[in-house]
């Protein structure tokens, strides 16, 4: 069911860049009328559409966006994942896919298919399984849904390495960074409360230097730090907490890409493969 969106641009702390590309789907939504009805090209294309793909890691802003989206367009939202659609009923994927395609256009709402990548990805060839089959009667469902939709689709994606060529060319792809040290200095100010009692070592400027974190990340980081100092009986957070806390998620968050449970010392052919993981990580976003 479609609900009222619960962020608004002001609340997202993204790249100028990246800003850009959302209004510009913005504006493309709010002019399809003068476009396509003033100036004539509903001749050529009966059902304009708009569908966005945010692709980027977890914790990076994808679902804010798509909330601030909304918002600005005053329209309902509608969420649903790859994991409902496909647990509603076993072997019913596809109804499934067009039934939310349908209750979106129902209520006039965007619709935000979260967790896509699933969706999005090749169709797959020399099909031997039901289950196989059923993800292929998926994504052939989404495409004619697509073409039939007069709404606005987003999908939210993490990993797509190969995305289907039908998919390529009716989705328009803004990708989500990690957030740079200017990014990591607004969201560590905006989630550290006025009430927050903190020591007078706590700067903004040394927290946004920790490398390689996410919105969540921080976000989660705050939270901890403070539930253990106020297990420990301590009335203020210092610097250390954050840095310590912060480390942590970071630690936990490698452990499990490579598959090492949390908290465990790491084995020399584990901390290989962090390293590893962490070269390949950011290789890929300096790409």
């Amino acid at each position: 069911q479609a609900s009222k969106p619960i962020f608004t641009f002001d609340q997202l702390v993204i790249p100028k860049s990246v800003e850009e590309d959302l209004l510009l789907a913005v504006d493309l939504i709010k002019l399809e009328s003068k476009v396509f009805d003033d100036w004539g090209l509903r001749e050529i294309e009966p059902f304009p559409r708009t569908a966005l793909n945010f692709h980027g890691a977890p914790g990076t802003g994808k679902t804010l966006a798509a909330h601030a989206i909304a918002s600005k367009i005053e329209r309902s939202i509608l969420v649903a994942s790859y994991a409902q659609i496909e647990s509603m009923y076993h072997g019913e994927g596809p109804k499934n896919v067009e039934a939310i395609f349908l209750a979106a256009e129902r209520d006039s709402a965007v619709l935000f298919l979260d967790e896509a990548d699933s969706l999005l990805s090749k169709r797959l060839t020399n099909v031997t399984q039901g289950s196989e089959q059923a993800i292929n009667s998926m994504r052939s469902q989404l495409l004619i849904c697509l073409e039939r939709f007069k709404g606005i689709v987003i999908f939210s994606t993490n990993l797509v390495q190969n995305y289907d060529k039908a998919f390529e060319t009716r989705v328009r792809h803004v990708h989500f960074p990690m957030p740079d040290e200017i990014c990591r200095r607004e969201i560590w100010r905006r989630h550290l409360p006025e009430k927050l009692p903190v020591t007078s070592d706590v700067s903004l400027d040394q927290l946004a230097k920790t490398e390689d974190v996410c919105g969540r990340d921080i976000k989660n980081a705050v939270i901890d730090a403070a539930m253990r100092v106020a297990r420990e009986g301590k009335e203020c957070l210092a610097l250390s907490d954050f840095l310590n806390s912060i480390e942590r998620i970071k630690k936990a968050r490698i452990n499990v890409e490579v598959g090492s449970p949390a908290g465990e010392e790491l084995s020399p052919e584990e901390k290989e493969q962090v390293q590893k993981k962490v070269q390949e990580t950011v290789a890929e976003r300096d790409k």
